[in-house]
């Protein structure tokens, strides 16, 4: 039975509540239409043909196919512009004589730093080139060409070649982790991609875990062919990136829109048309709109879309300076020999590994998303509070570091995630993931430089600077909440359409 028809209701659809002409893609037409004749909110013909079992099936092909690979390419990638933590203390900072008169000068604030110059310069393109050479050729390639210059890194005479070759690390890097994102958003509903990146950034937050202790493993091998044992932590790491680069070439897959595409090809045509729809029903934007620079920095007259990097990029000056600092306060602030230091890396992570698919599986099946993000940061900043103010206590400022390193790490999956339900339109979504990884990476210039030696061995003026990095978390998304709120009001009463989509609603 078709429903009645709301003349009202088709003039707003047709013109906007401000009188401005609105088009809607085929899809959104033919959404409508369907919706109306069937009597449905979620009528589709495609999906009807599916039961939920075999639709479940479908999803879980793709899971297999695309997370652990994205995963562990993501793993290698921190793996490799973190690990200068690890090759200072097992003697690099001596053999490069980089002890001065500030003992990190060289390698906390030009080494370390140098690497998001070119890392946030070259962000804005490399989603479309993402698009324009297809994932599998684009990712797998730039991450061969890193894990060359990683291995690169083993040979250098000087803290300059230091400096050159973290300038091509940052380039070559700036197009994954943005292409990525951008990747397993077109495959995914707005309510299944939560535990999706938490996955996918679990798997590469192995790096962090584990990454000190395959350093103190490597560090053994010290003399070898005469290279200490900090360059084979670099040789060796940049080996492996190269060879998971090849599994990128075979493995990788493309976007669910790219018929031609032999990558997508373990999944049967009907299939394909399966997902397509799917995200089509969800928010109507599967379809790939022929590219126009102007619609793609469109998206940048949004100012969501700032205020989404903004949290990325304040939840990472946490993750990053953990990441890169965390062996070193272990080592040398609270009294762990290295060995030691390095393998007391890993069970923070391991928590904050619960706790991101705790808050992804929490966010996906209640459709909360601000939600989770409020809680990391409220984490972040305990375990920051208690590692800053606890000096006296060495267990209790361990105790600390694993709150904060969950409340960080777990909140890079809930911002990404938080943004990609919140937006509608491939190149708008192309611009958003590269703005959101480029305040990302703002973030790490921060996180890179807040932990000075001087400030040892409570660190207050760095935890400070961390914890209010957490507090704008919490501001921007109450503003963003009581925004999302008031637009879905208006939406639901006819007044405006949200995402150029009669049937889209922010997710709060």
């Amino acid at each position: 039975m078709a429903l009645p028809q709301d003349p009202e209701r088709q003039a707003r659809l047709d013109f906007g509540a401000a009188g401005e002409t609105k088009v809607f893609s085929d899809y959104d037409k033919s959404y409508l239409e369907q919706r109306e004749n069937s009597g449905s909110e979620s009528y589709d013909p495609i999906i009807d043909r599916y039961t939920e079992a075999e639709i479940k099936a479908v999803v879980r092909k793709v899971d297999i196919r695309l997370i652990p690979l994205c995963g562990l390419m993501y793993c290698v990638s921190l793996l490799d512009r973190t690990n200068l933590s690890n090759a200072a203390i097992a003697g690099m900072t001596k053999e490069l004589n980089l002890m001065t008169k500030n003992p990190d000068r060289y390698f906390q604030s030009v080494i370390t730093l140098v690497f998001f110059i070119t890392y946030v310069v070259a962000q804005p393109p490399t989603t479309i080139l993402t698009r324009f050479f297809g994932p599998r050729i684009w990712l797998a390639t730039i991450t061969l060409c890193w894990g060359a210059t990683m291995i690169g890194f083993g040979f250098v005479k000087d803290w300059k070649t230091l400096v050159g070759l973290r300038l091509i690390l940052g380039l070559l890097e700036s197009g994954f982790f943005p292409g990525v994102v951008y990747l397993l958003s077109t495959w995914y509903k707005r309510y299944e991609v939560g535990k999706r990146y938490s996955v996918f950034y679990l798997i590469g937050s192995l790096a962090s875990a584990f990454g000190g202790i395959l350093a103190y493993g490597l560090m053994q091998m010290d003399g070898i062919q005469g290279y200490g044992g900090w360059r084979w932590i670099f040789i060796i790491e940049g080996c492996l990136t190269c060879l998971v680069a090849f599994l990128g070439y075979i493995f990788l897959v493309s976007f669910p829109d790219n018929e031609k595409s032999r990558s997508i090809r373990f999944l049967s045509a009907e299939d394909r048309q399966l997902i397509i729809a799917r995200v089509n029903q969800d928010r109507g934007d599967a379809n790939l709109e022929k590219f126009s620079f102007k619609e793609w920095l469109g998206g940048a007259a949004d100012w969501k879309i700032w205020a989404y990097g903004l949290c990325f990029g304040c939840a990472t000056t946490v993750s990053y300076a953990l990441a890169y600092f965390l062996p070193i306060i272990l080592n040398l602030e609270l009294g762990f020999d290295t060995g030691t230091a390095q393998c007391l890396i890993a069970p923070p992570y391991v928590f904050a590994g619960i706790v991101m698919i705790a808050t992804g599986w929490f966010g996906d099946k209640y459709h909360q998303r601000g939600l989770c993000v409020v809680f990391n940061a409220m984490l972040c900043i305990i375990g920051l509070a208690v590692m800053g103010w606890a000096y006296s206590d060495t267990r209790a400022r361990y105790f600390g570091v694993f709150f904060a390193t969950a409340g960080a790490n777990a909140n890079v999956p809930s911002v990404l995630t938080y943004q990609a339900n919140n937006i509608r339109g491939q190149w708008k979504r192309a611009f958003c993931s590269a703005t959101l990884v480029g305040g990302g990476a703002l973030g790490g210039i921060v996180g890179s430089t807040v932990f000075r030696s001087e400030d040892s061995p409570t660190y207050i003026p760095g935890l400070s600077v961390a914890m209010g990095s957490q507090v704008v978390i919490l501001l921007v998304v109450g503003a963003l909440t009581l925004n999302f709120k008031a637009n879905n009001k208006k939406a639901d009463r006819g007044e405006k359409i949200l995402e150029d989509s009669p049937s889209f609603r922010y997710t709060a």
